[in-house]
């Protein structure tokens, strides 16, 4: 894990769940309808509003932790926008959607680097660690990569133009905030004029996303069970974290057992996070020794970093294993399958009253 300017530890496989406190948000079912979509509103604002004041902190290219938090800010407003905008969306609307995607994947190599970097820091902090020649190759070869990986993340930022993406996804989320106007929901229908979000939406909307984000969960998880391959199991990681982040809006409706599975989802997500950096350190360094110059002269080197290639594929295969006792008829996932079934059944009424 990384530290923080305070030096508390920051989970780099885990997106550490921040809880958003919104008056709104907790008066649930007795309140006007349109209140909760006056919470969820202010959810957005306060993600785009984290997502871009990250940005600067990105830029300056020392700080591992706001690469991080940046990718899960952008997360985190991705599925509070399918929550407002669901398929079809409207041709701006998609167009802002595709720039919050585009800007976590342009920052993908960047985290890679500085997570594998930080994990091989920490093995070479060890009195005793064993092949210290290859792990300092395996460091350096890391370094020299972030610095190539954010060159081109900031030549990518700065062609998405985000403050510009800012101004005008708030004026989606919050068109006249003088004047008491509600979000603005453009019709599917390019050329047609945009609509109010109905107030009665709200629990129908809910129950078809965690319905949408719930069977996709089931469906990945069925299929990495099937073939345990390493972009099958990728699959069912994406699907933890977009189920995670959609329960967690849930959460800030305060809706009873939403905390219990969301730090379930946590630990799931920690676990495939762990294994998905295995994975990609793996490729980084097949990489690092398939250059002609590296096995020319550095063979030596090369067939011993192979072997902590070796070593590295038995400690996956742990975590494979683990993942498949956390998931194949688990407690936890039967759990998980109640509760969204629960919701599922009347999502007006899992939502407590004031």
């Amino acid at each position: 894990m990384f530290e923080d300017s305070k030096g508390a530890p920051v989970s780099t496989s885990e997106e550490t769940f921040h809880s958003v406190e919104t008056s709104a948000a907790t008066e649930g079912v007795g309140t006007p309808p349109r209140e909760e979509w006056s919470a969820v509103q202010k959810l957005a604002l306060k993600q785009l509003h984290r997502f871009m004041a990250l940005e600067p902190k990105v830029l300056r290219g020392d700080s591992p932790v706001a690469v991080h938090d940046m990718r899960v800010a952008s997360r985190r407003l991705q599925q509070i926008l399918d929550l407002i905008y669901p398929k079809p969306r409207a041709p701006e609307i998609r167009r802002l959607r595709r720039k919050i995607r585009r800007s976590r994947r342009c920052l993908s190599e960047l985290r890679n680097c500085d997570v594998l970097a930080h994990r091989v820091e920490k093995t070479l902090g060890r009195k005793r660690a064993a092949r210290r020649e290859e792990w300092t190759a395996v460091h350096h070869y890391l370094r020299e990569r972030r610095t190539g990986s954010f060159k081109k993340a900031v030549r990518k930022l700065g062609k998405l133009n985000l403050s510009v993406f800012y101004v005008q996804l708030r004026q989606h989320l919050s068109p006249e905030e003088n004047s008491g106007a509600f979000l603005r929901h453009p019709h599917p229908h390019q050329g047609a004029p945009e609509q109010d979000l109905r107030p009665g939406q709200f629990y129908e909307r809910v129950g078809e996303a965690l319905e949408r984000v719930g069977r996709n969960f089931d469906k990945q998880l069925a299929l990495s069970h099937a073939d345990p391959s390493a972009p099958v199991i990728h699959g069912a990681r994406i699907s933890t974290k977009r189920l995670r982040y959609l329960i967690e809006v849930i959460a800030d409706f305060r809706v009873p057992g939403s905390v219990e599975e969301l730090a379930w989802l946590r630990r799931l997500q920690q676990h495939l996070g762990d294994w998905h950096d295995l994975e990609i350190l793996e490729q980084m360094m097949i990489e690092m020794v398939a250059r002609p110059e590296f096995l020319r002269d550095h063979l030596r080197l090369a067939i011993g970093v192979e072997k902590l290639i070796e070593r590295n594929r038995k400690v996956k295969e742990e975590y494979k294993r683990d993942y498949f006792r956390m998931t194949l008829d688990s407690p936890e996932v039967q759990h998980l399958k109640e509760w969204v079934d629960y919701l599922l059944a009347s999502p007006s009424a899992a939502f407590p009253t004031a």
